[in-house]
């Protein structure tokens, strides 16, 4: 007997068509469905560069990276080369600078979904995240300084600490609305002292 697919969107995305889209399009006044901001991808990436200069730690450091990154996304990251050579920062043209990962429909909402109910509340000290690192198009962009607030993590097995940048590509947006999609989605931004009070 073949097993039946699952068919279920993931629960993020069914929040966000049912209850996030309307609540969007009557807050940001926009009357067409096809006008709504769209999370496109979500880009995960670790540069591994400033830490290549000891050539006792450098398979360490990749086989670290890759695990990591493959670990809490489910695909493996693609390595990234610098394409210039810059000799304050000792880069050289071709030399290893980052490995990344791209996510996209469910993959994406999944990952978004342990991030800000798993990751993030692990987060030592925590008080939100920065509200303000929106571009002009909206994509949003923040850093975890350690890969040991995931919790597929063991930390008993990690020889080298590293963070990654994690960036939320948007469609049609605007910061305004993006901060009112990813909020909505629970994503804990910080409070102003208004809110507080």
């Amino acid at each position: 007997m073949v097993a039946e697919k699952t068919t279920s969107k993931p629960r993020l995305q069914e929040l966000y068509e049912t209850t996030v889209a309307p609540k969007v399009m009557s807050e940001f006044k926009i009357a067409n469905v096809h006008q709504l901001p769209r999370l496109e991808r979500i880009i995960v990436s670790c540069g591994i560069g400033r830490y290549l200069e000891n050539q006792k730690l450098k398979q360490d450091i990749h086989d670290t990276v890759v695990g990591t990154l493959t670990t809490i996304t489910g695909q493996k990251p693609i390595l990234i080369r610098a394409k210039k050579s810059v000799s304050n920062f000792k880069v050289r043209e071709g030399s290893p600078s980052a490995f990344m990962v791209t996510l996209r429909r469910r993959p994406m909402w999944h990952f978004y979904d342990r991030l800000v109910n798993l990751a993030i509340p692990r987060i030592k000290d925590f008080r939100g995240v920065n509200d303000r690192s929106f571009d002009q198009a909206g994509n949003y962009g923040m850093g975890l300084t350690e890969q040991a607030v995931w919790p597929e993590i063991n930390v008993a097995n990690i020889t080298f600490q590293h963070g990654m940048n994690i960036n939320m590509i948007f469609e049609r947006s605007t910061p305004e609305i993006s901060k009112f999609v990813l909020a909505e989605l629970g994503m804990p931004f910080v409070r102003s002292e208004a809110e507080v009070a």
